[in-house]
């Protein structure tokens, strides 16, 4: 059962706090929400149905999870892409991903209507431009995008012709048109959102609904923002924490969301003052939501 925050317009989804929380996604056939901590190198499940969360230990720093078929997941992690059973938790290695580059590790990725899946990689301390964003399809791993060093916000329209991505420490949200059968970029990204003073805090991951509107969570800056088709906010719902990471959709109509957040790098006055930092929210309202597609390996 959830609790609701007094004076927050959401409730407490799980009360695990994670050091940072990030990926969430759902299994619609298992009516079931996975998410990670990325530092604790944990993968956290929770069924829907459920009043409390199972924790599962990984021996990687995990970041995203995709569902390959109702008994296999894809876990995007530090050094590769990992096939996880559903069954026992066994990972058995698909695809390394910058396993030669021990600094780096995952970080924000999506899986594009087609079944392809954006990857991006970073710096374990965030250092200047040396991530990248790649491109998974099918067995294939290309880089798309590189010299950056916070990949976030990777999502994409509902009719797999336009992808976003931001590297959070910039500012801008970028806008690219995508191969709707492959994922693949076919131009080169323009600014679609540069922060603003109404944009608290900086983008982080995001995702978009059936309406066209583009949910970002905003590190640093307590809340979830909608941005309409011209990067305008039509929505700020605010959260008790500063460091929000990332929205999923949730529940078999996609009608609701989860949204995950960080406790790493806070004092113990701001923990004190935040006691719910890392835990991770059910917001209080109805969404025109969609169900994230399946990864084509």
């Amino acid at each position: 059962m959830s609790v609701s925050v007094p004076g927050f317009a959401c409730s407490i989804f799980d009360d695990t706090i994670n050091l940072l929380g990030e990926g969430p996604t759902y299994d619609a056939v298992a009516d079931t929400a996975w998410w990670f901590d990325i530092l604790g190198k944990k993968l956290i499940e929770k069924p829907l149905s459920a009043d409390q969360a199972i924790v599962h230990e990984l021996p990687v720093m995990g970041s995203a999870l995709a569902t390959i078929d109702t008994d296999r997941q894809l876990i995007v992690a530090e050094d590769g892409l990992y096939v996880r059973s559903v069954r026992d938790g066994a990972l058995s290695l698909l695809t390394a991903l910058e396993s030669d580059n021990g600094e780096n590790r995952s970080n924000d990725s999506r899986v594009h209507p087609c079944g392809a899946m954006w990857i991006g990689t970073m710096g374990k301390s965030a250092e200047p431009q040396l991530g990248s964003i790649y491109h998974f399809f099918c067995g294939a791993l290309q880089r798309i995008f590189s010299n950056i060093t916070v990949p976030n916000s990777i999502c994409f329209s509902q009719d797999g012709t336009v992808g976003y991505y931001t590297d959070t420490v910039t500012g801008k949200v970028m806008r690219v048109a995508t191969d709707p059968q492959t994922g693949l970029p076919t131009e080169d990204p323009k600014p679609f959102l540069v922060r603003q003073p109404q944009h608290p805090g900086w983008a982080d991951g995001a995702v978009m609904d059936a309406d066209g509107l583009i949910w970002i969570a905003r590190w640093e800056g307590s809340c979830v923002q909608a941005y309409n088709a011209s990067a305008e906010v039509v929505e700020t719902i605010e959260l008790p924490c500063s460091k929000i990471t990332c929205p999923s959709f949730v529940g078999r109509d996609a009608s609701q969301m989860i949204v995950t957040s960080a406790s790493t790098e806070l004092s113990k006055e701001e923990l004190n003052e935040t006691p719910h930092a890392g835990k991770t929210f059910l917001l209080d309202r109805r969404f025109n939501g969609r169900l994230e597609p399946r990864v084509e390996i």
